[in-house]
């Protein structure tokens, strides 16, 4: 059943239910029944959920498509205006505004409503009616109890909030997981398939905020000549069928991949879709997670418009701590494996993620509101745990030995004004000669291999110095520790990498600036022992501890340590030249990023779950670097062997002052030398250094 048939019959089921609860919803915006300051919160939140209900009317019927792209806009900067920083220092998705009109006990809970029901822009859209009920249920439940002759006690709001997580979690987790592993369900397919590149109004169909950038993405795409659309999806859908080549695994035996993508893409998306059904597998276009239960503080996980609010999204990023217990993470995991028994056969048909990241937007600075929702340490402590039975539950019915992925990375306007010449420049370093690239890593693992160890040492105020430890090779001749790495999961090519041994594995990593995820990291700087981090900071915010707690949640993923699970060097000096030609080193995401300098990874290796699985070079030689001391305890504890994250941080080659392996006899094998490769074999990497000098 498609997803249009599964919701004409789940609407019509609960259509009364939503009729009456919009009656009684529209009452509040003239009743008098709540005592102030309350009784604006309902009304204002009354009229948006109107709002989305006029949304879903004309979605429903088919005239949303029939509207303007003017009135589109309109609707869409109508639905999101409230949020929007304009608006923002007075809206009550703003927890500090809340708190200061609604009070420090009721502030939180009732921003928290809010930001749930926002959610009914997307739900309005896809003609989710079931959602949007239960949703205006829960808020005149809320409002019910602000009628009674005294305040409602906090933890009685709270207690609904619970109950209402805990009792829709069936509804919720499995067409999560549905719409993840299910090409039948067609939203967004259909809107990619119809797309006009003339007509820009298909953008607005999805829910999603709309922002000039995604506009100005959708014209310059759509103005482009075929062949270069060809050729960006080829690359891309190339690199993805490569990654089971170089694996050994079987892509003829799934029918599957999901597709992640920022509006804009959709000529190229369209176009991959077409690649991959040529490859035997159905393309999934699923939406990033709508409710707070679903969210990913850490990243993308389909597809996605604009932000309409970075610092609406991150002040929200943890609202799930409200009902977040024991009680709750117990049924939430029933019902998932219920849900990957009942998919089973979906699961196991499922390829892995294909995807199509952006960049070039100024470093975004959030501001830490007090007022907002963070989890306790008890909670972080049973979401670690919960992640971690979560990934074990997946890779039982998703096992990652059978699966691969891909992710290539493209500027947006926001790049600046050399946005179209950028565009192109990324097109080529992403296009670059795989079988070159290849023959030339090859000269730095066979230097690589010799050694014991290896030193990374900054330059200038970059006071990194790291010893990182190598496995021993027992068969040289037929045994490697680094992985030469060209372009196929991970695009553009250049890298080779290593999972290090972490005893002996120590010292300081510094970087200047670094993107991790939508935040940009200024002077990182963070200390080894045994391979494990042992301190960190940043100068992200003028409060230390605030900077600290950053680094805690983005990068160590609320872990109270970390391994270092990776320890690579880029390779692609075009990817840096071109990066210091536009002056935009410090808007490139990791994914380029990592290739344009030694980079380390803190969390699990990169063959984190596949590590009985033989991996080869392209020379024939096993990669017997596919462990740590921490993931061989999988054979016996995976819940203490995986941290179930892998948070990549690079150095430029400028802020580089060696790179250097120590064989067994003490003797220096040098790879790097101010900023520049010394391994013979390897002149090509610098000559795009030396082009930036003349």
């Amino acid at each position: 059943m498609n997803d249009q048939q599964f919701w004409k019959e789940e609407n019509e089921s609960v259509r009364e239910r939503f009729t009456l609860s919009l009656e009684r919803i529209g009452l509040m915006e003239q009743e008098e029944t709540t005592p102030m300051p309350y009784r604006d919160y309902f009304r204002r939140t009354a009229a948006f959920i109107r709002d989305t209900a006029e949304t879903f009317s004309l979605a429903e019927s088919g005239r949303l498509r029939q509207l303007s792209l003017e009135e589109l806009a309109g609707l869409n900067r109508r639905l999101y205006g409230d949020i929007l920083p304009e608006h923002y220092e007075e809206s009550y998705g703003n927890p500090s505004y809340a708190v200061r009109l609604l009070g420090a006990e009721y502030g939180p809970l009732l921003t928290y409503l809010y930001a749930e029901l926002r959610g009914q822009i997307v739900f309005a859209h896809e003609c989710r009616l079931t959602e949007m009920t239960i949703l205006n249920e829960l808020f005149i439940e809320i409002y019910n109890l602000f009628e009674e002759e005294e305040l409602p006690a906090p933890e009685r709001i709270r207690d609904a909030f619970f109950w209402f997580a805990s009792d829709y979690s069936e509804l919720i987790a499995e067409y999560r997981l549905r719409e993840q592993v299910d090409p039948s369900l067609r939203f967004a397919k259909e809107i990619v398939a119809g797309m006009d590149a003339e007509d820009l109004r298909y953008l607005y169909f999805y829910g999603e905020y709309v922002s000039e950038e995604e506009l100005a993405v959708a014209r310059f795409l759509n103005g482009l000549p075929q062949e270069t659309i060809d050729r960006m999806a080829d690359t891309y859908t190339e690199g993805y069928r490569k990654g089971f080549e170089v694996t050994g695994r079987n892509l003829s035996a799934k029918g599957s991949v999901r597709l992640y993508y920022e509006l804009g893409f959709e000529r190229m998306v369209k176009k991959a879709m077409e690649n991959f059904a040529a490859l035997g597998l159905e393309s999934i276009l699923c939406r990033c997670g709508v409710w707070s239960m679903d969210k990913n503080p850490g990243g993308k996980g389909g597809y996605y418009g604009a932000s309409a609010n970075k610092q609406y999204e991150y002040d929200h990023r943890y609202d799930h701590a409200v009902y977040y217990q024991k009680a709750y993470t117990d049924r939430k995991q029933a019902v998932l494996a219920s849900a990957y028994e009942t998919y089973r056969d979906l699961c196991a048909a499922y390829a892995g993620p294909a995807a199509i990241e952006t960049f070039g937007e100024a470093g975004f600075e959030p501001v830490n509101r007090p007022e907002a929702w963070a989890l306790t340490e008890k909670q972080e402590k049973l979401a670690l745990s919960v992640r971690s039975a979560a990934m074990q539950l997946m890779d039982r019915y998703i096992p990652e030995e059978e699966t691969s992925f891909t992710i290539i990375a493209f500027p947006k306007p926001s790049i600046g004004e050399h946005f179209e010449e950028i565009f192109g420049e990324v097109i080529r370093v992403n296009t670059l000669d795989y079988e070159l690239y290849k023959k030339v890593q090859q000269h730095i693992v066979d230097r690589l291999d010799q050694a014991e160890y290896v030193v990374v040492k900054g330059a200038g105020e970059n006071h990194t110095d790291l010893r990182v430890s190598l496995h021993p090779l027992a068969d040289p001749a037929r045994q490697s520790n680094f992985e030469n790495c060209v372009a196929d999961v991970n695009i553009p090519l250049g890298e080779v990498f290593t999972s290090p041994v972490l005893a002996g594995t120590a010292g300081v990593l510094e970087v200047s600036c670094v993107y991790i995820g939508d935040f940009q990291f200024k002077n990182l700087r963070m200390e080894f022992a045994d391979g494990m981090v042992t301190s960190y900071a940043c100068d992200n915010f003028a409060d230390a501890e605030h900077s600290r707690q950053l680094v805690r949640q983005m990068i160590l993923k609320n872990h109270d340590t970390l391994p270092i699970g990776e320890f690579a060097i880029g390779t692609n000096t075009a990817a840096y030249a071109m990066a210091q030609k536009y002056g935009i080193l410090d808007r490139l995401p990791i994914l380029i990023v990592e290739k344009t300098g030694p980079h380390f990874a803190v969390g699990d290796t990169c063959y984190s779950r596949s590590e009985d699985t033989a991996v080869y070079n392209p020379d024939g030689k096993e990669l017997i670097a596919r462990d740590n001391e921490r993931s061989i305890l999988r054979r016996e504890d995976p819940a203490v062997a995986y941290f179930n994250c892998h948070t990549d941080i690079t150095i430029p080659y400028s802020e580089i002052g060696e790179i250097y392996g120590v064989t067994a006899a003490g003797e220096k094998l040098p790879v790097i030398e101010a900023g520049r490769f010394v391994v013979p074999g390897t002149e090509l990497l610098n000559e795009a250094l030396e082009e930036l000098e003349e």
